[in-house]
């Protein structure tokens, strides 16, 4: 019994903290969307061009109206994710911009996103990736100043598996499912003054 108290009141005082886990959501994703809508906007020419290429890109149809759509979303939608404004409803499109990104670029790539040899999900190009990594790694110790080149962190290779962007999109989903978050989204201060307008009517 005194567990079952002690964890109710644990839950009581949670409840008043609700808001931070979508608030911590919505600022970890918001700047990480607002980059990849940047990038694609200030590279347009270049990311029309991939989006179209069937062969070395994505094969998209119009693809000019395609790249504005997902640019415009990621970056509009990630200073609504600031704001916590519209969240439910922003999230949805930047969740399909998501699970496009993973299937249709990264997924031939597996799971991870940084090559990794010794993780349980590395697939043969994870692998061949490691003997990759290590011939690079010999050439810039017998050629290049490889102190000074890894005093930043070790030389890695980027696999650009789903990893990041099946992670964005559960995050997003939280979101759908969360909303901006109480007391520390414009969506529920929305919420509150409408509330109380009605409730005065």
């Amino acid at each position: 019994m005194l567990f079952v108290n002690a964890y109710q009141k644990f839950l009581d005082a949670v409840q008043y903290l609700s808001g931070v886990a979508p608030l911590a959501l919505r600022l970890y994703l918001a700047p990480v969307l607002m980059q990849a809508g940047y990038n694609k906007l200030s590279h347009f020419d270049d990311t029309v061009a991939w989006f179209a290429n069937p062969d070395w890109g994505l094969g998209l149809p119009m693809p000019e109206l395609m790249v504005t759509l997902a640019a415009g979303t990621e970056f509009v939608g990630g200073f609504l994710l600031i704001l916590g404004l519209a969240t439910r409803l922003i999230a949805i499109p930047l969740l399909v911009t998501m699970l496009v990104a993973a299937f249709a670029v990264h997924w031939n790539n597996g799971w991870l996103a940084i090559a990794d040899g010794g993780s349980w999900l590395a697939n043969e190009q994870v692998l061949a990736a490691g003997e990759k990594l290590s011939a690079a790694k010999s050439i810039l110790q017998e050629h290049g100043n490889y102190e000074w080149l890894t005093s930043s962190g070790n030389f890695v290779i980027l696999n650009n598996g789903i990893e990041f962007a099946i992670t964005y999109a559960i995050m997003l989903l939280a979101l759908i499912v969360l909303g901006g978050g109480r007391f520390t989204s414009l969506d529920y201060l929305i919420e509150r003054y409408l509330n109380s307008r009605t409730a005065s009517h």
